[in-house]
């Protein structure tokens, strides 16, 4: 038996599975860590979850699985190598990763899916929604803070992503490129980095018009598909471009050297609604595990 150290931590069999896994991710998300008491690599990731378990306080559970003790529950899920963490939520299984992560990788993992330390997510509810800012009187703005503080290089970071909103994308990449080291790597800069990557797949594209036609006349031209899809993500319809990229994942997952699972994970990281994201990566989780 493991070593619960926080009330989030809780070992899991295949009789308690249902309860305390299926059911508990429909309120909370579960992680499920496979692991066996001889296995090295288990000995450095379970602490370090069983430590993110408490920092995050319930914003989402632990389950531990002995795959010697529980060896149905380890077929059930084809463990094939320990340590092997996967994610349940809303009742399925949604994200997975063999081996053992450092404490970066698994909060950023964790982040990705929409969960955050609970102290944070309880901060995040108690202010106030601000109104959505006009992207081009946000250039004006920031041109003119830039003006007053020239060597403000968050500044420029600001402004970039102000005109990427406008579509001035040869103006946003160029101050990317001149960003300091210590903001190269910010967040904010690799989205729109993948951005930027988006909207150059565009410069020689049909128009949606033509791209819609195309597929109406022949729905398995992923081609056309993954530049409708690309076209309607830079303009704002995040919904209708990760819907292409998913049916491009049904009909082919293959096509493109696995083009529609990388353009869902590129498309994860620039759209803003988390609950999208969530839905979304939900959808490529049960493709992939079909």
């Amino acid at each position: 038996m493991t070593d619960t150290a926080t009330p989030h931590v809780f070992d899991a069999t295949a009789a308690t599975f249902e309860d305390t896994v299926i059911r508990k991710s429909l309120e909370t998300p579960v992680l499920v860590d496979f692991w066996a008491t001889w296995c090295g690599p288990c000995k450095t990731l379970g602490p370090l979850l069983d430590k993110l378990a408490g920092d995050y306080n319930g914003a989402f559970v632990l389950a531990k699985v002995d795959v010697d003790q529980e060896q149905e529950l380890a077929a059930a899920f084809q463990i094939r190598s320990v340590p092997t963490v996967m994610l349940v939520k809303d009742g399925q299984l949604v994200d997975g990763f063999p081996g053992a992560l450092p404490e970066g990788q698994l909060r950023e993992f964790l982040k990705h899916h929409g969960i955050e330390p609970a102290a944070l997510a309880e901060e995040a509810a108690a202010v106030e929604t601000a109104p959505p800012l006009d992207p081009h009187a946000e250039v004006m703005r920031l041109r003119k803070a830039i003006e007053a503080e020239p060597d403000k290089s968050e500044l420029a970071l600001d402004l970039a992503l102000a005109l990427l909103q406008t579509g001035a994308a040869g103006e946003a990449e160029h101050l990317l490129d001149g960003l300091p080291a210590n903001l190269a790597t910010d967040d904010r800069t690799v989205k729109a980095r993948a951005r930027l990557g988006f909207a150059a797949l565009l410069q020689d594209a049909p128009p949606a018009a033509v791209l819609e036609t195309a597929i109406a006349a022949d729905p398995a031209d992923l081609r056309a598909r993954h530049l409708l899809g690309v076209r309607r993500l830079v303009s704002g319809d995040a919904e209708g471009g990760l819907q292409q990229f998913i049916e491009m994942l049904q009909r082919d997952r293959g096509y493109g050297d696995g083009l529609a699972k990388k353009s869902l994970i590129d498309a994860f990281r620039v759209v803003e609604d988390e609950d999208l994201v969530g839905r979304y990566r939900r959808k490529m989780a049960s493709l992939l595990l079909v």
